[in-house]
């Protein structure tokens, strides 16, 4: 039987306490079912999402698991009656790995809130390893104008934020806010900039260099977590993993504006600055919170259009297969100047 390397999560634990939760492992290879592809791997993007399934915060259904759900690589096997792709295609996959199909929600075309929404790297074995299958159903064609490293935080932080964006409701013209500036801001900054060329963006960083990268890029203002904007802004997208940006956010919220926050789970070490919301300052005059749950495969078809439109080019921090505890310690550091790759 062949065999593949593996970077494995075999429980919970926290980096502070374990600062290698991953363990390089010698798994079978898998073998692609029905409908299904099997993927050799070249390229897997680095989530916070993957330090909240290591912490806990949205945790493994299984165990052992590989996480990773931003993959890059190519077809290398067909399952029987797999027919969308042929080997040597290059594809994509995202944190979507399946949902039922017959739910009022697939059916309208929200498979995001599905009941039996599955995860790629939480429900089902992810990209931190050399091969991995998936449906058919659920892989993406890569746009040529993409290397692999670049196209892989294409497929979450670019799919998620292309559906925060889209839930703004934000006209052309109108006021943006980003607050956190990490994979996804940089890339929702490119996004919206091509989208709303009128639209004036404004992002709230807490470092300078995270603030210095977003002017390069074309923000018009960028100032620290805390501060207020120039001018009141229509919509806010929020992409960090705590608390206090959302209070923040709130008060420079224009009358009738919209946050919408862009995480799967919030850490609990700033949780007691909720207790600061005051409701005339931070939501009274129509405000409204929108939390984003998942993606569905529109979105990351959508995105990928677009991204390759653009084209938005992804900065990459590129790290080994073998280092993606590594990857992961700087992102609980806040590391951050565009994307985390690891290359298989």
């Amino acid at each position: 039987m062949s065999t593949m390397k593996a970077m494995v999560l075999k429980k919970l634990t926290r980096l502070e306490e374990n600062p290698a939760p991953l363990e390089l492992e010698t798994l079978p290879n898998p073998v692609p079912t029905e409908r299904e592809i099997l993927i050799k791997i070249s390229a897997c993007g680095v989530c916070h999402t993957e330090l909240d399934e290591i912490e806990g915060r949205t945790p493994p259904s299984q165990f052992p698991i590989v996480l990773g759900h931003q993959v890059v690589g190519r077809v290398v096997e067909l399952g029987p009656s797999s027919r969308a792709f042929k080997v040597g295609d290059r594809v994509g996959v995202a944190w979507i790995f399946s949902a039922c199909g017959q739910c009022e929600f697939c059916l309208r075309g929200e498979e995001n809130l599905c009941y039996d929404f599955k995860a790629t790297g939480r429900d089902a074995h992810g990209g931190y390893a050399e091969y991995m299958t998936v449906s058919e159903e659920f892989a993406y064609p890569i746009p040529e104008i993409f290397s692999d490293v670049e196209a892989a935080p294409l497929l979450c932080a670019g799919a998620i934020g292309y559906r925060s964006l889209r839930l703004t409701n934000l006209k052309d013209g109108q006021n943006l806010g980003l607050t956190g500036f990490g994979a996804s801001g940089h890339l929702v900054l490119q996004m919206a900039r091509y989208l709303y060329p009128n639209t004036k963006i404004f992002v709230f960083a807490r470092s300078e260099t995270e603030r210095a990268f977003a002017r390069e890029l074309g923000a018009i203002w960028a100032g620290d977590i805390g501060e207020e904007s120039p001018e009141k802004l229509d919509a806010i997208i929020d992409t960090t993993p705590v608390w206090r940006p959302i209070v923040e956010s709130l008060k420079n919220l224009e009358r009738g504006g919209r946050l919408v926050i862009n995480a799967i789970r919030k850490e609990d070490t700033d949780k007691n600055v909720l207790t600061q919301l005051d409701y005339a300052a931070h939501l009274w005059l129509e405000k409204e919170i929108k939390s984003v749950a998942n993606v569905t495969r529109r979105d990351v078809r959508e995105f990928l259009e677009i991204a390759a439109r653009i084209p938005i080019k992804p900065e990459v921090q590129v790290y080994r297969l073998e280092e993606a505890n590594h990857a992961l310690l700087d992102l609980k550091a806040r590391k951050i100047r565009g994307a985390k790759v690891l290359k298989i």
